[in-house]
């Protein structure tokens, strides 16, 4: 008779919630309350990893100075929040597709059709790695709720092994062999959820909140704002078009009809406008000193926005 397998101790995201036992027999309304108090934890959950996610902000910005790329790699959930934040990369500061890239165990069909058997598998997260090219100058973040998922970890050990830095994200502590393997590791246990195990929830809230943070922070260093004005973006809608417009109105003092001409004359960029009116230049020396000044527009300009009436 063969020995019976060790049981893998509980993972915190599996563990019953005392404060929801009882959320069957709720009222609507009850419902709302219970969901609410359980989130309003997330974001202190979350401020306790700042430092760690500021590490990541900082590989994030190295890779893509170096010319390299933000890999976010996951199963399910964690997946697909990866997915949802590369993609809104392009349309809020004007990046490649390529420059952010989610992977998602199971590949684009698990977005939107659950394939959680993907997971298991670690050789398709190296195989992904692989495929991808990943590299040295590469920045690879595993995202797993249960910190455990063998898809992520496979990934992790493959991209170390390609020279990448690594980094995971998980709201249970990960193994040690994972802590001990990447650069970086960003663990905001966020407890035992709602519904057991369901960690779309706040697993899910606060794998937003440093994604969210991550991109948005090192889109920030690379110089993707004016203040807190966003100037790099892609103009994709008649909504981003006014965005643009709207924003050399304020910054430069200009009417709508000269906003839109200066942007048309910059070759659509918003961040060159800025600098070809404030330093009368052409658009080729605009787009020279943002290149020499790493694209901030600060440090070419020497002034800040207009103040925030």
């Amino acid at each position: 008779m063969l020995p019976a397998s060790p049981v893998p101790p509980l993972r915190l995201t599996e563990r019953r919630n005392p404060r929801t036992a009882t959320i069957d027999l709720a009222a609507p309304l009850e419902i709302v309350d219970l969901i609410n108090a359980e989130d309003r934890t997330v974001a202190d959950t979350v401020a306790t990893q700042r430092e760690q996610i500021a590490r990541a902000i900082e590989l994030t910005e190295e890779a893509f100075r170096a010319g390299g790329h933000l890999f976010y790699v996951g199963a399910g959930t964690s997946g697909r929040l990866g997915v949802l934040d590369a993609s809104e990369c392009p349309p809020t500061f004007g990046t490649e597709p390529e420059m952010v890239q989610g992977i998602i165990a199971g590949g684009f069909e698990a977005l939107v059709r659950s394939r959680e058997g993907a997971e298991d598998r670690s050789d398709d997260g190296a195989d992904a790695m692989a495929a991808r090219d990943v590299g040295a100058r590469d920045f690879v973040l595993g995202i797993a709720a249960s910190g455990t998922t063998p898809y992520v970890h496979g990934a992790l050990a493959c991209a170390a092994q390609r020279g990448a830095r690594t980094g995971i994200l998980a709201c249970s502590p990960p193994p040690d062999e994972i802590l001990q393997l990447v650069d970086v590791a960003i663990v905001p246990l966020t407890g035992a959820e709602v519904v057991t195990g369901s960690t779309r929830m706040k697993a899910g809230t606060a794998t937003k909140l440093v994604l969210n943070t991550i991109t948005t922070g090192a889109m920030i260093r690379l110089g993707k704002t004016y203040g807190n004005l966003m100037v790099d973006l892609r103009a994709m809608s008649a909504k981003l078009v006014d965005r643009g417009e709207r924003i050399l109105m304020e910054v430069c003092g200009m009417t709508r009809h000269d906003a839109r001409t200066l942007i048309d004359a910059a070759g659509g960029s918003v961040k060159t406008a800025i600098v070809m009116r404030k330093l009368g230049v052409s658009r080729g020396d605009a787009e020279a000193k943002l290149d020499a000044a790493g694209g901030v527009i600060r440090r070419v300009v020497n002034e800040p926005p207009p103040p925030v009436e």
